[in-house]
């Protein structure tokens, strides 16, 4: 074997239908998780610039939100029970914006628990053929069983190659959003304190 049949191209071109149709499935869900990843960390820029800006565009809907909650007087209401309620909705604006920023997060471990098992599909297909190419020339000879060894390597490390970037960032980034989740919502108490005097 040269070093050019060893690249995931030569290695997809070589493999059977069942190991291409894997190595696409795969493909597409590593270059699906760089998307996600990519949203998700725009997504958190934002939400964290936000929060470093007092006046910023993007929480000023839910400070309007709050605003709105603050003004209106319901009698025997004291101020603090006022304020928990304003704290509640700008609270809930804040939870909108998180989840919005999140965007597929969840997808992310979706792709990082199930690539491995596809991956394994493959790898298992892979392992059939050269049993089945050991059957059909009646030989044991390491050309009859590299073939289908090198696919089902392939779609292994294609599993991999989606499955671990994907679990590295879902856990990173699913940190990073509790953190400013927990930041919104302080965010939400000292905003009600403010406008609840």
């Amino acid at each position: 074997m040269d070093s050019l049949s060893l690249s995931p191209l030569a290695l997809f071109l070589q493999a059977g239908l069942v190991g291409k149709s894997v190595m696409v499935v795969l493909g597409l869900a590593s270059v699906w998780c760089w998307v996600l990843i990519v949203e998700a960390l725009f997504g958190l820029s934002r939400l964290s610039r936000a929060l470093r800006d007092p006046r910023s565009p993007l929480l000023a809907p839910a400070d309007a939100l709050g605003a709105e909650e603050a003004r209106i007087q319901i009698a025997g209401e004291t101020v603090s029970e006022r304020r928990a309620r304003t704290t509640e909705k700008l609270t809930r604006a804040h939870v909108e914006l998180l989840m919005k920023a999140e965007g597929g997060l969840s997808n992310l471990a979706v792709i990082s628990s199930v690539s491995p098992f596809i991956g394994l599909f493959g790898t298992v297909w892979g392992i059939m053929a050269s049993f089945v190419g050991i059957a059909a020339a009646h030989d044991t000879s390491l050309a009859v069983v590299a073939p289908g060894i090198a696919e089902a390597l392939a779609a292994t490390a294609y599993g991999l190659a989606a499955a671990i970037p994907a679990s590295i960032a879902y856990n990173r980034l699913g940190a990073a959003f509790s953190t400013v989740g927990q930041k919104l919502v302080h965010r939400a108490a000292d905003r009600a304190a403010e406008l609840c005097r």
